[in-house]
């Protein structure tokens, strides 16, 4: 028996933020990152609908990118002492992330981070709170999901919160949010949809209720994610569907090792200065895995019907010419999004070594470890093919080198 889990009610369109004028409840409180929900005026439209509502509201702002443990921690006793029934999670994924794991220690205070990065082990939550999620970047979906990604800076790594309790009650998906993200941000959060949308299809866990809305985000992205970093406004409102239509699909066919990948190596060169944008990091190593996965028939045959869909090779073509025009389209995104290729060369405009952001010596000193780690990932699981401790590395070079992936 599978199952299939999205929010109870979903609100979209321009102005959609106005739903929160129905919400019912005595107190909420809302969590923000750094500051464009602030200057853009989206905050104070929330509280003021929250407070037509007849709600109490308080704010824990601050969320930084990639939030840590502490964070957490610190957002989790402030909900504890201000006892919301509403925790309304607002702007990137990494607010609503956070919002998500203080929701889990503010309904069980004896609970760990250790237990919570138990997959699928969460105990039941709206005990005290409904969760509502309004995203304001159009790519993580967490806003749909089950999913809640936290740092633990003194390990280096990104850990993945997985469990159908998380998913929010309400989401909101306003483009009007999204139209005031930057041009970077913009293709790396595109991407990470794409990259959501490509894994759920091809991973293990896909069914006939995740396939169209994979599938559907995949062709709404090949439209309009490049049209939109290049300034298209009503192509970026129809990203804003995309990426929550390929969240719809991740949630419940979960992902694979790109995402493994990511998460390991985003924070684990920290210590550098170099951190690894999530979006990119997904960017890069995408067109890798396909060629990885594509060794594997049942993920090879999968790839060819996203390419029909995409309509980038003909028909008739064999399924290994189809993964080849696939992982060509996916380079050729990246490039019009001026994203690089590797990890070699990401940020080497800016890092002041030789070998640009992530030094070559101190990424193959920590490979062995970042490989194992990237194996125990919670999304390797349903990755179509499981690669091998020295697969893993091996794959891992290809995208520091950018190399073919041969094996």
């Amino acid at each position: 028996m599978a199952r299939f889990t999205l929010p109870r009610d979903l609100y979209h369109g321009k102005g959609a933020l106005e739903s929160l004028k129905s919400f019912k409840g005595k107190k909420a409180i809302i969590c923000v990152g750094g500051g464009s929900m602030k200057r853009f005026g989206f905050l104070d439209r929330a509280i003021d609908y929250l407070k037509e509502a007849g709600m109490e509201v308080d704010i824990i702002d601050g969320i930084e990118p990639d939030p840590s443990v502490e964070t957490v921690m610190k957002g989790a006793e402030k909900m504890l002492q201000f006892e919301p029934d509403w925790i309304i999670a607002m702007g990137g994924g990494s607010p609503i992330d956070a919002a998500k794991a203080m929701w889990i220690k503010y309904e069980y205070p004896e609970c760990t981070f250790e237990d919570m990065c138990k997959v699928f082990g969460i105990p039941e939550l709206r005990r005290k709170a409904k969760f509502c999620a309004i995203s304001s970047t159009s790519g993580t979906a967490t806003e749909v999901t089950a999913f809640s990604i936290i740092t633990d800076y003194s390990k280096g790594i990104k850990y993945p919160i997985a469990d159908f309790e998380i998913t929010p009650d309400v989401a909101i998906v306003d483009p009007d949010l999204a139209e005031t993200m930057p041009q970077k941000l913009v293709a790396h959060t595109g991407m990470d949809a794409m990259t959501h949308a490509v894994e759920a299809y091809v991973s293990t866990a896909n069914c006939d209720f995740t396939d169209p809305l994979a599938i559907h985000a995949i062709e709404m992205i090949m439209n309009d994610l490049v049209p939109s970093y290049n300034g298209d406004i009503a192509a970026r409102d129809r990203m804003h569907n995309a990426q929550c239509l390929a969240g719809m699909a991740f949630s419940n066919a979960l992902l694979g090792i790109v995402h493994s990948m990511a998460h390991k190596t985003g924070a684990v060169f920290a210590d550098f200065g170099a951190h690894i944008i999530h979006g990119a990091a997904n960017a890069m190593y995408l067109p890798k895995v396909v060629a990885f996965n594509a060794k594997d028939e049942t993920a090879k045959k999968r790839y060819g019907v996203i390419v029909d869909y995409m309509e980038i090779a003909d028909k008739n073509a064999s399924d290994d010419e189809k993964v080849a025009a696939l992982i060509a389209y996916l380079r050729k995104m990246n490039d019009d999004l001026n994203i690089p290729h590797c990890i070699k060369n990401y940020g080497a405009d800016s890092f002041p070594t030789e070998n640009g952001f992530v030094p070559e010596e101190v990424f193959l000193e920590r490979l062995p470890e970042i490989a194992k780690n990237a194996i125990l990932d919670a999304c390797t699981g349903s990755n179509p093919r499981i690669p091998t401790q020295e697969e893993m590395e091996k794959l891992l070079k290809c995208c520091y080198y950018d190399t073919e992936v041969d094996f």
